[in-house]
């Protein structure tokens, strides 16, 4: 028979049994903390985050902006490398895909034959032969986007980070903070906004807190943001590589 233990005894052996569970939950806690070896952010408001995201993207010289876009304009897929004096990549409406260049004030557009003969074509007419003969001409090279045509302000618009950036990730109702995940490997930190319908944004929790990833407001598209800070070359190109379209150029629909 085990003897029973004095009520004094007995109190003090199941005190440092509830002080040894408390602290083995404490640091098994410890050793689960989510944040652990991250930038901290994790740890703030949602509206300190967002503010946080904000602060990065305007201190940040390149980055590199992929996805679809959705707007009054049509639908559009973005494939961008930009910086603040340019930017280089293509851009696929429901018709065609083009590949835009932008170096300072100096915007290029460059397209398949195809690209130009569609937009030769009248009312839903086959091009004409001239239509078809000069596209063949324009085939894989670059066009200079006159600054007074009027589709220069629509084409500049897809190679301008700081328009695309404050146009394309603000979010609309209250902020809150979502689930840690990972976007392309790197662990984030979800807000969103008006409960998922105002925006959701995913924020780097691994060195600087860049956006990586945004789904817009009203179901307006998601964007993929990464490269940050990387340097890549921007230059015009050759005479070589460039012809005159002389004419007014077409405007670009997802519609």
């Amino acid at each position: 028979m085990t003897p029973l233990l004095p009520a004094s005894r007995a109190r003090r052996a199941a005190l440092r049994v509830a002080v040894c569970a408390g602290l083995t939950v404490l640091l098994t806690a410890c050793g689960e903390d989510p944040d652990a070896g991250t930038n901290g952010v994790g740890r703030l408001s949602a509206v300190e985050i967002e503010t946080k995201a904000r602060k990065a993207v305007d201190g940040a010289d390149s980055v590199r902006l992929s996805g679809t876009l959705v707007s009054k304009g049509g639908s559009y897929r973005l494939n961008m490398r930009l910086k603040h004096e340019g930017g280089t990549g293509s851009v696929t409406t429901k018709d065609n895909t083009f590949e835009l260049l932008r170096v300072g004030d100096a915007l290029y557009l460059k397209a398949d034959a195809g690209f130009w003969t569609h937009s030769g074509a009248k009312d839903g007419k086959e091009p004409s032969k001239s239509d078809s003969a000069a596209a063949d001409k324009l085939d894989d090279k670059y066009v200079k986007v006159p600054e007074g045509d009027p589709a220069y302000k629509q084409f500049r618009g897809f190679t301008d980070m700081d328009v695309l950036l404050d146009g394309l990730l603000g979010m609309q109702g209250e902020l809150t903070k979502g689930d840690r995940t990972k976007v392309g490997g790197v662990r984030t930190i979800k807000v969103t906004g008006g409960n998922g319908e105002g925006g959701i944004l995913d924020v780097s929790l691994e060195g600087e807190p860049y956006p990586l990833q945004f789904a817009r407001a009203g179901g307006a598209g998601v964007l993929t943001l990464g490269d940050w800070d990387k340097e890549f070359a921007l230059a015009e190109p050759s005479k070589e590589e460039t012809v005159d379209y002389g004419r007014q150029l077409p405007r670009t629909s997802g519609d």
